[in-house]
Formats: C-alpha cells, structure tokens, sequence
C-alpha cells in the first residue's frame, strides 16, 4: 500500500513514516508486534513491563533491525536501573517512561542519542516531564486499558498541547481508528499512542482467546480497579489504577478491597489458575474503553494502514501540525 505520509513534528523528530505508535503494554507488547508497527511506517515500543532481563533480550532479539523503541513503567524501572543500559545497548529509536520521575533516567537517555517520550497523566506531570527533559510528551487519558488515571483524554490533550509548547504531543487513551486519530490531530496533537487495538493483533503475545475476547468487547464493560494490582502483588501508587474488562473476579471483589486481602492467599491461587488454563472469567484481560472499535484480529500492518488512511480521508489539510504529502519523507 502506498499511502501518503501523515508528516508532523513527531514524525520528524523519530524518523517514521506516520504518527501511529504502539503502547508498550507489559508482557503484550513484545518484538514481533513493535518491529511489524515500525515497518508500517509507525513506531513500535516493547513493553518493558515490571523488568525482566531475559525476557527483554529475546524480545528486542525478534525486534531484529527493525527501529523500534522500549516502554518502561518508571517506578519498577527504578528497582533494576540496569535494565536501562541493557536496553540502551541495542540503540533502540525511542524510549518511553511512564508513572514516575523521569530525572534519574533522562540523562542517560539524552547521552545515548534516544528521543524520549514520557507518558503523563496530568498537565502539571506535562510540564514538569518537559523540565526534566522528554523530548516528546504522551498524555494519556483514563479511557486507555491498563494503567492510567483520572482525566479524560478529550479535554487533556489541548491542554497538554498548550501547556508544553513546541514539544510533540501523542494522544492516547480510547483511540483505535483514524476518526480519533484525526480528532486527536485536530486537538492539537502530533500523533497517536494505540494500545488495546494493538492488542488484537495477529503479532501481538496476548493469549488468542484474549485476543478474540477484545474483538467482541464493549467498552460499557470495561473497570478501572485496583483489584488485579493486588491479586498479582504489585505495588501501583495512587492515583494510577488498572482498566481492563469486568470479569467474575473483579464483580467479586472491585469495591470489596479489604475483604479480598483476608482471602488473599486462596484468590490468588484461582487468579493464577485462571492465566495458566486461559480462563478469562477470572483472569484479566486488559483493554481500555476502544474496544468497541475493535471487530477482528488483524495484522499490525493492516491496523497501521488503515488508520492512516482514514485520519488522512477526514482531515485533508485541515489540522494544525499535520500535512500530507506525496512519496517518502526524507
């Protein structure tokens, strides 16, 4: 397919063809899912997740020569500071923290010639991430599956965009098609962060019947709890919770957090149970409010192209930061 290029700021600062990335989403987003993003003219991030040197190294191993980038969630990051150079060490295209400070990492990133992104959740974490160095802010709104916070992306975004200036700003939070991107774009924005459509996709390591159990979501039934948090024993500060799809564990025990920490022991033997055999009643499967959008698995390529396409059909030239133009960028 020989689309035209969405061309913005982003895409000049990364090199990429179009304003399309792919969520970091721990133990989901591995090698093959980001290299198949980034050869679709976006950004692919492996998702570093809660740090796992092993895991990390077959990953960025199957990334191959692709450019791609690494998502870390900088608070756990903090426990294994080593697992930054790991990663540093393959020259990846970008790097992304999220939930925390990015102070003791940013240096080490600049000197590495890495752009970093850093995922934010409110405008004052804007402003102060920019402080600290990011080259590129994501503000993330609570729509998104997986971690996040209270506000809402609609009205996050501009305000992010105002308060940060010529820093590149990616929306992500409830996007999976080119009418978000587009109203993303129209908001300001210089791109897209996709998680959960991303997480039906062909390339994707979420299990298959999480993959089909995505596609035939609503968004109505989707949680923000702190429920699974516990059951796998992390330690997530506030405000940040957990979206994902309501299941017979969370109906349990959303709202009833006390009462599941005297049954601990017991639910998180059914919990782990549940991941082994693929029992989605129980175990979780992590998608945000996008997920009414989402009708199929599909290859990463085919999701690359065809949010493109639409976000280029709905804006024309009509959206600050964003032109389209014939051939290749240089």
């Amino acid at each position: 397919m020989n689309e035209q290029p969405l061309e913005t700021p982003l895409t000049r600062l990364l090199g990429i063809r179009h304003p399309v990335l792919s969520a970091p989403m721990a133990w989901v987003a591995g090698g093959h899912l980001a290299s198949a993003v980034s050869q679709a003219g976006g950004l692919g991030l492996i998702g570093g997740g809660y740090g796992d040197a092993e895991w990390l190294e077959h990953e960025l191993a199957k990334a191959g020569d692709s450019p791609v980038g690494v998502g870390f969630i900088t608070w756990s990051a903090q426990q294994k500071p080593e697992l930054l150079d790991q990663v540093l060490a393959h020259q990846p295209r970008a790097m992304m923290l999220s939930f925390g400070e990015l102070a003791g990492f940013a240096p080490r990133i600049r000197e590495a010639g890495c752009c970093l992104l850093a995922q934010v959740q409110t405008v004052e974490q804007a402003r102060k991430a920019v402080d600290e160095g990011a080259d590129v802010i994501v503000a993330q709104g609570t729509e998104a599956g997986g971690h996040g916070a209270n506000r809402a992306t609609l009205p996050l975004v501009p305000a992010v965009v105002d308060a940060v200036g010529s820093v590149p700003v990616v929306a992500a939070g409830g996007i999976a098609d080119g009418r978000g991107a587009a109203a993303a774009m129209m908001l300001g924005a210089s791109g897209v962060l996709m998680g959960s459509r991303f997480y039906a996709t062909e390339e994707s390591l979420a299990h298959p019947t999480a993959k089909t159990g995505a596609a035939n979501a609503h968004g109505d039934d989707t949680v923000r709890s702190s429920v699974f948090d516990r059951l796998r024993g992390y330690g997530w500060p506030e405000p940040y919770t957990l979206r994902s799809l309501r299941n017979r564990m969370t109906d349990q025990w959303h709202g009833h957090l006390p009462d599941l920490e005297e049954n601990l022991a017991d639910e998180r033997e059914r919990f782990q149970s549940a991941i082994r055999e693929g029992d989605f009643s129980l175990a979780p499967l992590i998608v945000g409010e996008a997920v009414d959008l989402i009708d199929r698995v599909q290859s990463a390529r085919d999701v690359v192209e065809g949010v493109v396409a639409e976000t280029a059909a709905l804006l024309g030239q009509g959206a600050p930061n964003v032109s389209l133009r014939s051939g290749h960028q240089e």
